[in-house]
Order: C-alpha cells, then structure tokens, then sequence
C-alpha cells in the first residue's frame, strides 16, 4: 500500500469532482490543479495550488503548455523503489506526485458536431492530459491515474480502509483503464483526421479505421463447444443495442445465444404496435403485430411451432403476465422485452433455465456494421431504410387493397431481418411461412410455402415479399400457386417486364420499393 500525499487534478470532466476533491483532502492530501479545474476548487472552499505558481512557470500559448513540465513529470514518472530517483527529485526540490486525476479534451463530442471545423477540432486535441495520464499509468507501482469520475467513490472508500493508501491491484487496474482511454482517444482522432477528404469534407470511412471494445464476459464456447469465445462490447455503444442489456434471470447466455438475441431485437424494435419476433439460428421463424403482446405471441408461435422450440423470443413492449404465462408453455431459451411486469417476472422466475433480458428500447442506430474477412475487414453503413406506403409502385394492372398494402408492408419489414434469399408470405398482420438463405429465389419461395403446409398455414389470400427482385417469372409462379394474391419487391432485373407480366398473368397485384435487402 502507498499512501497518497499530492494529487495532480486537471480534468475536462468535472463531474463529481467537488466531492472527490473533499474526500481526499479530508487525509490532508495536497492538491495542484490547473485553470479551470483549480477556480472550480477554490470556489468551493477547498485549498489548491495552481500548476503555474507549484512549477514557477506561466501557462502560455493560450493554455497550450501548462502541464508539460519536469516538475510534474518528474514527481509523476520517478520510481518510489529506486533511491537514485527519490534523490534526484529530492535535490531538484520536486515531489513525489501519487495521484494523477486526469481526463481529456471533448475530442468526440466536438467533432460529433457537424458544424465542428477543422480549427475546432484541432483545439481539441489534448497533449498535456495524455502525457500526464500515461506517466502516471506507466508508473503504477507508485501512482494511481484516475480518468473516470465513476470510480472516484470506489477510490474513496478503498483509501478509507487504508489510511488514505491505494493498493498496487487498484493502481494496475486504474493504469489498465488510463492507457485504453487514452488509446481511445488517439483512435477518435485519427479516425477523425484520416477521414478528411482534400477538400475537407469528412468522408463515411476513414484511410485508417481503429476501434475499441470493451470485454463484458467470456463466454462458455463459440458456435460450437471447440471454439473459445468472449463478448465484448463497442466502446461507444449504440442506446438500444443488444450490448446493453441486462440479464434479469437464467443462466449464462452463450455465443449463439447472443447472436440470435441481436437478430430478434433489431427486427421486433422496428414495429411501433405491440410485436413479438422469434428467431432462430439468426432468422426469423416467426413474426406478427397484434392489439397485445400476447396475441403478437401467439401469432408469431403460430407461423412454425417446431422452429420457434429453443428459440429467441423478443417483444417491443412490456410483458406482462398473460404474456408471460402464454411464452412460458414452451421451452424457449431467450426471452427480450423493455421491461417485465412484476407478474411476469413472478412467472419466469419458475423457469429458471429461461434467460431472461430486458434492453433499453431506442431506435438509435450504430455507425458502422462489420463483417470479418480473412485478413481484412468489411465495412458498410446500417441498412436503416424502411419503405412508406406512398413509396411503393404498383406495376400490375391489380392494385393491392388498403389490407393488402398494411401487410406487404409487414412482410417487407420482416423481409429485411431473414437471410438471403429470403421469401416471406405474411396475412392479418403476421407470418405465414419464411424461406430462408436459399441458394435460389425459387427454393426460397418453395421452402416458405413448404413451411406453411407444414404447419397447416393457409396461404390463401395471403401477401409476399421477396427481399431483391425475382430473376425469373418462375418464383412468381410458386407463389401465386401456394395461394398469395399480392407481392411486394425490389425490382431492377433485366425481366422485370416478365415477371410482371407473370403477375397479371396470375391475377396478382405487385408492387415495387426499388430497394433491396440482401442480408448475408
């Protein structure tokens, strides 16, 4: 244990510093700061050296170089187990400096702003803190680095069990977290400065992409038990995202359990009406709106009860115990919503092998969608396209009916989140049979059809979507013949004009979005 005596602070973040600050100074531990940081301090009764009058030297070129000076370095970087360094800091009058508080410039939230200008952005670049952040991290065995104000209370209760000492555990892991901050915020900056065209616009992609996540758990196995895996989370997480969840009951989740869980949310989180989507091995098998979560449930179930046994069950509202009740007669692995009722809660709480979650329900989309590639990396923007109503061509002589139009509507939404190729029928607001992943559009429209029959759906009536256009009139063929009456697709093939002259053959209404959904 080394006991703190001088505490270096110089944050951007002032949040819970008073506080801090008071706590230290209640083990009379002398405190330097600088500018602002030393105003907020003294304004708050607190007794503070300023930077400039400990190192004898102005702060000059706008505040460009206040920290970036041997009496602070040399306090932050000497060895307290080397007597040739105590000595040396000693006949230079310095102090040892034990606790370095320090957290940078708002480089990402300035440039987050689109009006932020190169100028701007340059201004905030930190040096001094990133200098003073990563001595005091380098020189763990004697100085404790603090960047997140989260960890002031921990700190201040540890020092309280020990007489104002932190442990050198406590001093790895605060240096541990110092350097990937700083690490992250090198990596803003450059993805910033080499996404910079010549003309100084900031192009969707970086010359140069460097991310960072954070582990939140390892995880039993991989995809399969062979492989080992961890999961971790964006450094920036998205509001909303599947990351940000909280377990609320169940075992550990697994690999798949995860993958599936995202696949699930993303697709249930698009629909404003109470909805449920059951996902399995990263499809949907099943998905429907309904008046309440529980019809959308049973809706959904309904579409192809022997894929959705072991599967992920996501809602878009609160569950509530009818609910609840209704999911808890199967076996299901996963089970996601905003929140849980007490009544519902009550109710899982008997199956305690079901996972349950709840994640934050935000629309907020992440920046970047990655795909790992041997030796290299494929980045794309988020497909967050959706198609409206008045968006859609009709190119048939038949014009779908208001229903009709509400359903392929469903269906195309639906569409989206099933693997290529991908064929969904839908009618009343749910699923009726979903052909996923197929090597060809017309296996894809059999294998839905096939799954209807299966569950002795009745398509009869029903709508379709195809998620890129039909390549030859063959797919609309099956599907006229399983019983649809409307379709909903992309278009752009060099047959469109045979397809569509397929549909009115057939007696079917089309329409066009002129956007695709390939998901692979």
């Amino acid at each position: 244990m080394i006991p703190i005596r001088t505490a270096l602070i110089s944050v951007s973040d002032k949040s819970g510093l008073t506080e801090f600050a008071r706590g230290l100074a209640r083990f009379k531990i002398r405190i330097l700061s600088t500018g602002g940081t030393a105003k907020l301090l003294a304004e708050q009764g607190l007794a503070v050296t300023e930077v400039a009058d400990y190192t004898g030297f102005p702060e000059m070129l706008d505040g460009r170089v206040k920290t970036l000076h041997p009496r602070l370095h040399a306090g932050i970087l000497a060895r307290r187990d080397s007597p040739a360094h105590l000595a040396a800091i000693k006949a230079a009058g310095i102090e040892p400096i034990d606790l370095v508080v320090v957290n940078l410039y708002p480089f990402a939230r300035a440039v987050a702003n689109s009006n932020c200008t190169l100028a701007e952005a340059i201004e905030n670049i930190d040096v001094g803190g990133p200098s003073m952040l990563r001595a005091g991290a380098k020189n763990y065995a004697g100085v404790a680095v603090v960047t997140d104000p989260s960890d002031y209370s921990k700190l201040l209760a540890e020092m309280g069990k020990h007489g104002g000492a932190l442990s050198e555990r406590t001093r790895f892991a605060l240096a541990k977290k110092a350097f990937a901050y700083s690490a992250a915020y090198e990596a803003a900056i450059a993805n910033y400065l080499t996404g910079l065209t010549g003309d100084g616009n900031l192009a969707p992609f970086p010359e140069r992409l460097t991310l960072q996540f954070e582990k939140v758990q390892d995880l039993r196995y991989g995809e399969n038990p062979h492989q080992a895996a961890a999961f971790y989370r964006d450094g920036n997480p998205t509001q909303g995202g599947i990351a940000g969840y909280t377990q609320i009951q169940g075992k550990e989740l697994s690999y798949n359990n995860i993958a599936d869980a995202d696949a699930a949310w993303e697709c249930v989180k698009t629909f404003d009406q109470p909805a449920c989507v059951i996902v399995k091995h990263a499809n949907p098998c099943g998905a429907a709106i309904g008046a309440s979560p529980r019809d959308a449930y049973e809706g959904a179930f309904a579409t192809d009860p022997t894929a959705a046994f072991g599967g992920i069950v996501a809602f878009n509202h609160e569950l509530d115990a009818a609910t609840a009740g209704a999911v808890s007669k199967h076996f299901v692995e996963v089970v996601i919503a905003p929140e849980f009722d007490a009544g519902a809660r009550q109710i899982f709480a008997a199956k305690t092998n079901v996972r349950v979650m709840s994640v934050s329900l935000s629309h907020a989309v992440q920046t970047y969608d990655f795909k790992r590639v041997g030796g290299g990396l494929l980045v794309q923007s988020p497909d967050r396209r959706n198609v409206e109503a008045s968006e859609l061509r009709t190119v048939t002589r038949l014009k779908p009916t208001a229903t009709q139009v509400a359903d392929l509507l469903f269906a195309w939404r639906v569409a989206k989140f099933v693997k290529s190729n991908a064929i969904v029928f839908c009618a009343g607001g749910r699923t009726l049979g979903i052909g996923a992943g197929q090597m060809s559009r017309i296996d894809a429209a059999r294998v839905a059809a096939l799954k209807a029959q299966n569950t002795r759906l009745s398509l009869a009536g029903s709508v379709v979507a195809s998620d890129a256009f039909f390549p030859f009139r063959d797919g609309v063929d099956v599907v006229a013949q399983a019983g649809a009456e409307a379709v909903i697709q992309p278009g752009g093939s060099m047959r469109d004009d045979e397809v569509i002259a397929a549909a009115d053959e057939l007696g079917l209404a089309m329409v066009l979005t002129g956007v695709r959904h390939f998901r692979h």
